[in-house]
């Protein structure tokens, strides 16, 4: 047996659905505007997590998608997607909210090839279930959720199939209502789960229960549970049986700037409901099996720029960006206003409450109005950069605050960062270095600067700490992000070399 925290990885995974194929589980999450996107993971005992896969390297190259247009599909793209496995082939599918449209991922090996296909119709953090006598329902919506029956080829709605509403959440009693379904039939049971926030409680997960699949339900909630005085509810997301019988569920809890941080809850069966945690408790720990234990995971964080641990922000234009697995290089080709219009943008997840990154930058090939550097990117980010103007070069802190009033998803950042410290500087390469406060009590992010040939490192804090915190334009946790802009002219060029993060 191996004892663990219940959170199982400490970094920004949400909306995870899970599976469980012979001794290996399987999750996905929610991996937004990212790119490559749709990641799954792999572990044999559930609380240690590696990278298995990324579903698909891009989706459509629209002028969203690929941040031509400065706005971006921030707050959209891939949610809440569907993992199943059925007669020996994984399926995944999901909506992608700035295009409009379901798709739906085949593969016969959890790293591919994933074949693309698309469902007809949109169905919002939808969970496909392979019944017993060969047919294929999707559950689905937000509030109100619809059971549609599928073709057996997954195509869209069947004809004269089941399409009706089964389950409604009460409207004038929620913040939000009945979302994120998963479906599963459980000893000739269909079971149900939803997240929703009942107006003065936090996250909360629901369940209901029937005998046939068209229903009538019956259930509610089923864990309305703080963790680590996050005042924030664990809830959302899929349960896994293990080898020797035992029941879980990982769901996730909002921890602000960091993001949604998985949670493995406990699960028993009571008179054929199920019960979470103790007595519907989220436990701070929680025990499992390891199928594997002398397996040794891969690390969810890299130093290496071709790690998967590593994603674009939007579709890249690989013509304007060169990349190994400790230097990259990225050239301009638009005007833009502050770095969440900057195409071709590294990062990577904050990982832990306390963690760092440092990086080498080289600036010599910058353009008058051009800005390089290190940030903590979400929607109220902060950075450490290289600026050129009037042919010097400048080194800056800056950052970006939204109202509260803007925090609606899919609004787009057309403002220019507001500079804290700017000090010219007399070299165009540096070490940069962000070091994340992500703890309940206080959200920020300290940047310092060095010189290249200190080989001890001896960072020199520059500007006061940047506060941090999660925002709905963006929808994400903070990340790490190497970028680089132009104000005036395209074409300039920064190079990243050598990035070191650290869990402190």
């Amino acid at each position: 047996m191996k004892t663990s925290s219940s959170y199982i990885i400490p970094a920004d995974f949400p909306d995870l659905d899970i599976i469980r194929v012979e001794d290996t589980y399987y999750m996905v999450s929610t991996t937004m505007h990212f790119m490559p996107g749709c990641v799954i993971l792999r572990s044999y005992n559930l609380v240690d997590w590696e990278h298995a896969a990324y579903v698909y390297e891009e989706l459509e190259a629209t002028p969203g998608e690929t941040l031509s247009d400065n706005k971006g599909a921030y707050g959209k793209g891939m949610w809440a997607a569907s993992l199943r496995y059925h007669q020996g082939k994984f399926y995944v599918s999901f909506v992608a909210n700035d295009l409009h449209k379901t798709f739906l991922f085949t593969a016969d090996k959890i790293e591919g090839p994933w074949h693309r296909s698309e469902i007809k119709g949109f169905y919002h953090d939808m969970s496909l279930l392979f019944d017993d006598d060969g047919r294929v329902f999707c559950i689905s919506g937000n509030t109100d959720i619809h059971l549609t029956e599928f073709n057996a080829d997954l195509s869209g709605p069947k004809d004269g199939g089941i399409n009706k509403i089964i389950i409604q959440d009460d409207k004038e009693n929620v913040a939000l209502g009945y979302e994120g379904s998963h479906i599963y039939k459980i000893n000739g049971k269909y079971y149900i789960f939803f997240i929703h926030i009942p107006k003065g409680k936090m996250r909360t997960q629901a369940c209901y229960v029937s005998n046939k699949i068209e229903g009538p339900y019956k259930g509610g909630d089923v864990l309305c549970s703080d963790l680590c005085g996050w005042n924030s509810g664990t809830a959302q997301g899929g349960i896994v049986q293990t080898p020797d019988g035992k029941w879980f569920s990982i769901v996730f809890q909002d921890h602000g700037a960091l993001g949604r941080i998985p949670v493995l809850v406990p699960i028993y069966f009571e008179n054929e409901f199920p019960v979470f945690g103790t007595n519907g408790i989220a436990p701070e720990k929680v025990e499992v099996t390891d199928n594997r234990p002398d397996y040794k995971y891969a690390p969810l964080y890299s130093n290496d720029f071709t790690n998967p641990a590593w994603q674009w922000n939007h579709i890249p234009n690989k013509k304007l960006i060169s990349l190994n697995s400790n230097t990259f290089t990225v050239t301009t080709d638009k005007i833009c206003k502050n770095p969440i219009q900057a195409a071709n943008t590294l990062t990577q997840r904050t990982f832990t409450e306390h963690c760092s990154g440092s990086i080498e930058i080289d600036a010599s090939k910058l353009n008058d109005g051009d800005v390089a550097g290190l940030c903590a990117l979400e929607g109220e980010y902060g950075f450490i950069g290289i600026t050129k103007e009037n042919g010097k070069f400048n080194l800056i802190t800056a950052e970006h605050k939204i109202p509260y009033s803007q925090w609606t998803m899919g609004v787009f950042d057309d403002n220019e960062p507001d500079i804290i410290t700017k000090e010219s500087i007399s070299t165009d390469k540096l070490l940069l270095k962000a070091t994340f406060n992500l703890g309940f009590n206080q959200q920020n992010v300290q940047f310092a600067f060095s010189d290249i040939n200190d080989k001890s490192s001896n960072f020199k804090d520059f500007g006061t700490p940047v506060k941090l915190r999660y925002t709905l334009d963006q929808f994400v946790g903070v990340r790490f992000a190497l970028f680089c802009y132009s104000t005036k002219e395209s074409g300039g060029k920064a190079s990243f070399k050598e990035f070191k993060i650290e869990l402190l």
